[in-house]
């Protein structure tokens, strides 16, 4: 399943590059108390959980945001995917996009590293930026859900077994719960894919969201009581 995702391979380098870096980061109030009771969640990524290609009724923050809501949890999610983010990328505006969310989040879903790969930078890179979120994140006694990438098979075994275990290895660092597959039931199913054969299409949100819920519920009961 992972090697049919890479069904594109290079061209979302390109659409990256058409697609810019715009930040998608809603903004709270400055001063907002996150509560139990409608907790705050954070996604901290790129392309992937910011929605790319789509309209922002069909992205991945609302569409989740939806169906917490429907599950009984008034939880606000708020975007901070930039396309094409490297894990060095979103390292240099963490603080700052934390900054501008006003508020403590109660949950950042980090997902990253999937422009790392696709760019075929070294892993050790890709983990020493991860690690250094995650460390931040854990300063600031922030909980996490860590979202993983799988390696396109084109950059070789070597390459892929690498880049495969540096999430597993980062969540146990960190005590961090971990979603293995991001795009897990939707990579390489190209009627829940857009053009490009690599974004996730309306459809194939609705599947993320549905695959990913049950860990983001599980992470948001196990964070501190406020």
């Amino acid at each position: 399943m992972a090697s049919s995702f890479f069904l594109g391979r290079y061209r979302w380098r390109r659409q990256i590059a058409a697609a810019g870096l715009a930040v998608f980061c809603a903004v709270a109030p400055a001063g907002l108390a996150a509560s139990p009771e409608a907790p705050l969640i954070w996604a901290f990524g790129d392309s992937l959980s910011a929605g790319y290609g789509l309209p922002p009724e069909a992205g991945f923050t609302t569409k989740l945001e939806t169906a917490l809501r429907r599950a009984g949890i008034a939880a606000t999610v708020r975007n901070g995917g930039v396309a094409g983010d490297t894990a060095a990328q979103a390292r240099a505006r963490l603080r700052w996009g934390l900054r501008g969310l006003g508020a403590t989040p109660d949950l950042v879903i980090v997902e990253l590293g999937a422009n790392d790969m696709l760019r075929g930078l070294p892993v050790a890179q890709a983990q020493a930026n991860l690690d250094a979120i995650l460390t931040e994140l854990r300063a600031r006694r922030i909980p996490v859900l860590l979202a993983g990438m799988r390696a396109a098979p084109n950059l070789g075994p070597d390459y892929g077994r690498a880049f495969d275990a540096l999430y597993p290895a980062l969540a146990k660092a960190h005590g961090v719960p971990r979603y293995p597959f991001f795009l897990e039931g939707v990579a390489g199913n190209r009627a829940l894919l857009q053009a490009d054969g690599m974004h996730p299409n309306a459809r194939g949100v609705d599947i993320v969201v549905g695959r990913i819920l049950p860990s983001v519920r599980s992470a948001l009961a196990r964070r501190p009581s406020h």
